[in-house]
């Protein structure tokens, strides 16, 4: 019997199970930055180590801003790298348009996440546990996604996924606020929800939970085990399908 949920944000909510580096290289594609994928790809881990490592993200950032600032970080590296041969107002003008076509895409994708959001919310309590930089809830307010009853963010607890300890959070927050003890909301009542096997199902599966691995296009290099999940889709829409 599933009481209540904890949704993954990025890779689930925002691009429904593409990876953020898929994305990003459609945007590469479309607006003609001429680059191959391998060298691309090195600079989106650059990006995100740069942006895990300073804080490049303030917590009034919302997600275009966040977009531009690891758009700029990618093709600054490449055009240092000596990559991608490309004058500076160039670079910035391509960048901003990578960051601009991203942005429309999760627009897109939010038709069919948010309304899914928003109809469990009414039945299920919900709580994120997600990898973020520190402004998560400017972003949820800037998409109308504010269903949440709390946050666990991996900038603010210092607990990064795949650490099973930032999913118990989650379960410790969910009895926090509908006032149930362990008993009473067992973790195999929770059901977690995510894009990426090793960092959102295996962690969940550790601490108990119940899981939905929305199973998509993935960074392409990970192992994995379809009979972990307890639940296996392909669309955030089919999730309403599981919970009936």
């Amino acid at each position: 019997m599933i009481q209540a949920i904890i949704f993954d944000y990025g890779g689930t909510i925002d691009t429904n199970s593409t990876h953020w580096s898929e994305v990003l290289w459609e945007g590469y594609q479309a607006v003609g930055i001429p680059v191959c994928k391998e060298e691309f790809r090195t600079s989106y881990v650059y990006a995100e180590r740069a942006l895990a490592k300073h804080p490049y993200i303030k917590p009034h950032h919302t997600f275009h801003d966040l977009l531009v600032i690891k758009c700029d970080l990618e093709t600054s590296d490449l055009v240092d790298r000596e990559i991608w041969k490309s004058s500076e107002e160039d670079r910035k003008r391509l960048s901003d348009m990578v960051a601009d076509y991203c942005y429309k895409y999760v627009l897109e994708i939010l038709k069919v996440s948010r309304p899914v959001i928003a109809r469990l919310a009414e039945m299920y309590p919900l709580v994120l546990v997600s990898n973020f930089y520190g402004n998560i809830a400017t972003i949820l307010a800037d998409f109308d996604l504010q269903y949440f009853k709390h946050i666990v963010e991996s900038a603010v607890v210092g607990i990064r996924k795949p650490d099973p300890r930032i999913f118990q959070l989650g379960v410790d927050a969910l009895r926090k606020v509908i006032g149930k003890s362990d008993k009473e909301l067992p973790a195999s009542n929770i059901l977690v929800v995510g894009d990426s096997f090793s960092k959102d199902i295996v962690p969940a599966n550790e601490i108990g939970c119940k899981t939905v691995w929305i199973k998509g296009v993935g960074w392409g290099n990970e192992e994995t085990d379809d009979s972990i999940p307890t639940f296996i889709i392909k669309n955030i829409a089919e999730l309403e399908n599981i919970l009936g």
